[in-house]
């Protein structure tokens, strides 16, 4: 069986990764490549320049490993970024890379850009797999079911140093998709599931 070892940011600890692995972080790639094909929502024509570099910044709560950079030029994805992205936003529960949908970092970095923050998100939650999707749901009514966690369409975020209604306020009007607004747990959810609320 096909396998490979990726050395974490962890000195001396290590990542296992079989075929499948393997396979789903090709496909995070192709996804990255062939979604520019597609026609995107108004929110995301915001500012647009065909030159224009798109960057993130972000450090996952859980695991402390973090992605800076520019990930978009213009219309066009880099498969680089996302395959280092898709690993740091991977269930970190059960170890499982999925390509995320590159629409939900546009709104992160959107939502970033227009509430003037200066610190990294802090990633709470990208994707999740269905087992760990329901064993959160067995212990919570605000897991969802069919959650858009286990397609890599949403993330779970808190912005150091803003206001989670501000960064829920600001979500809501770039109307981009579904934003969720958690405040006794002090974070956002965005997906780029149909315009809603909760």
């Amino acid at each position: 069986m096909l396998s490979s070892i990726i050395e974490t940011e962890e000195p001396g600890q290590r990542l296992n990764l079989d075929r499948r692995d393997i396979v789903k972080m090709g496909l995070g790639t192709l996804v990255a490549s062939v979604l520019p094909l597609f026609p995107v929502r108004s929110a995301f024509a915001y500012g647009y320049d065909k030159y224009k570099s798109w960057k993130i910044s972000f450090r996952h709560a859980h695991t402390g490993e973090s992605f800076s950079g520019v990930y978009r030029v213009g219309d066009k994805y880099l498969p680089e970024a996302f395959e280092r992205m898709n690993y740091v936003l991977r269930d970190f529960r059960t170890a499982e890379v999925f390509p995320m949908d590159p629409r939900v970092i546009d709104i992160l970095s959107l939502l970033y850009d227009r509430v003037d923050a200066t610190e990294s998100y802090q990633v709470l939650s990208g994707y999740r797999s269905p087992k760990t999707n329901a064993m959160l749901r067995s212990g919570s009514s605000g897991v969802a079911r069919n959650s858009f966690h286990m397609y890599g369409q949403a993330i779970d975020i808190r912005i150091p140093g803003q206001n989670t209604k501000t960064v829920r306020n600001t979500a809501l009007d770039l109307r981009a998709g579904g934003v969720g607004y958690y405040p006794r747990s002090n974070f956002v959810h965005v997906d780029t599931g149909k315009v809603r609320s909760w």
